[in-house]
């Protein structure tokens, strides 16, 4: 009898400890991943990034609704860039070595991304970026999420030479996708038998436009072609209008401008002009229904949302995919799961392209509307491939020309922005 009691005992003890076992493993199993989000929630491009928070919020919180990743919940750790590119870089750092996230979903400028691209490779750390860009590069621990230039600027500008003129006038902020963007440009006219007749730059925070305008109007292009960033497109459009310039007499397609910004901006200062982006508000799909749905669940009804915002948004969601096929949060094994990610995002199915690791995305252009939405005039009709070299210079004169900016700077960015951007 005294036996069976051990042996009770024991049995007892034994299974205890498998329950305990178990219990510890299912505690681990439900801990926190931990990702980081990066963008500026201050200073002059606060005005853009603010918002792509917000998304890659509403994001996370949909993967923790679906179960989450590998069962376990999605926990945001949220930094801010502060508009400046050497807190981009040390916010970066901060987030993988002291927060220990899995990834990273952040940066608005190439100046921010271009500065926290050598420490995520370094780190060996997943950076998802949302924005559309010049192009010019990749990184096997970048997802770009954004556009490339085959993918927004190169279209645009083809359709705006179909529709609206060939005389082109080129504005932008004085940093490396601006710049960029319009070499881009130039060799498009140049294909195209247009003309590119005025080319100049702002500070990043400068409201001071004037010159510009009173320069627009002393040649009188057909369009401008506008890559200002931030809260300086506010400016410029105050002093386009206060000139009597107006889109029926010379429009303007802005590469950098969405509702976002809209919904700070004058639209009587802005109505009728043109914006190219690969998602509009106002696109008709279920999926986009219920990304605005989920959007206004979180931030009230009046939120509008915009293509970096989606794009953000899509990464996240691109991200747990690929970890869940993966089994794991280990950087090299979720790479190696996301070339063989979609996602039916509300702009359309968007695909990770394995060789570039940049997306395949619709190519839209939008008129501004009184309301600060977007009439769709075109559309690509299929998702494009994603092309971050343009073809009309090899790579090694590409990477010269980015190294000379680079110089002339000493970064990536006029150095006399660095005033301008900290309000």
């Amino acid at each position: 009898m005294k036996r069976l009691t051990r042996l009770a005992l024991l049995a007892l003890v034994l299974a205890l400890g498998a329950f305990a076992l178990i219990w510890v493993r299912r505690g681990a199993a439900g801990d926190p991943i931990r990702v980081g989000v990066l963008h500026s929630l201050t200073g002059t491009m606060a005005i853009s990034e603010r918002a792509v928070v917000d998304a890659t919020l509403v994001a996370i919180e949909e993967v923790n609704r679906s179960g989450g990743v590998l069962g376990r919940p999605v926990e945001a750790v949220v930094r801010d860039g502060r508009s400046n590119w050497s807190t981009f870089a040390s916010e970066a750092e901060r987030l993988i070595l002291q927060d220990r996230v899995a990834a990273t979903f952040g940066c608005w400028t190439s100046a921010s991304r271009k500065h926290v691209k050598p420490i995520v490779e370094r780190q060996r750390h997943l950076l998802f970026y949302p924005l559309q860009y010049e192009g010019l590069e990749q990184s096997p621990y970048i997802v770009y999420t954004g556009a490339a230039p085959n993918q927004q600027i190169i279209p645009a500008v083809r359709w705006a030479a179909d529709n609206l003129g060939r005389r082109f006038y080129l504005v932008g902020s004085d940093y490396v996708f601006p710049r960029t963007a319009n070499a881009i440009i130039r060799h498009v006219v140049e294909i195209l038998g247009g003309a590119v007749v005025g080319e100049d730059y702002l500070l990043l925070g400068s409201r001071d436009s004037r010159p510009i305008v009173e320069r627009i109007q002393g040649v009188q292009p057909d369009v401008i072609l506008n890559t200002i960033n931030g809260d300086s497109n506010i400016a410029f459009f105050e002093d386009l209008h206060r000139a009597g310039i107006t889109p029926d007499k010379l429009p303007v397609m802005s590469f950098s401008i969405a509702e976002t910004e809209l919904s700070t901006m004058n639209r009587a200062y802005v109505a009728g002009h043109y914006a190219a982006w690969n998602y509009f508000q106002s696109i008709n799909r279920e999926e986009n229904r219920a990304f605005l749905s989920r959007l206004h669940e979180a931030y009230g009804t009046s939120r509008v949302a915009a293509d970096p915002m989606e794009a953000a948004y899509v990464g996240v969601h691109l991200w747990a995919l690929a970890a869940n096929d993966a089994h794991s949060i280990e950087t090299e094994a979720v790479r190696r799961a996301l070339g063989d990610q979609s996602f039916p995002a509300p702009q359309g199915v968007v695909y990770v392209d394995p060789e570039t690791q940049h997306t395949w995305k619709m190519v839209r252009v939008g008129r501004i509307r009184s309301d600060g939405q977007f009439d769709i005039v075109w559309e690509s009709g299929k998702p494009v491939r994603p092309a971050p070299y343009p073809p009309y210079r090899s790579r090694a004169e590409w990477d010269a020309f980015l190294q000379l900016l680079y110089g002339r700077w000493r970064g990536w960015a006029n150095p006399g922005a660095d005033a301008a951007r900290t309000n």
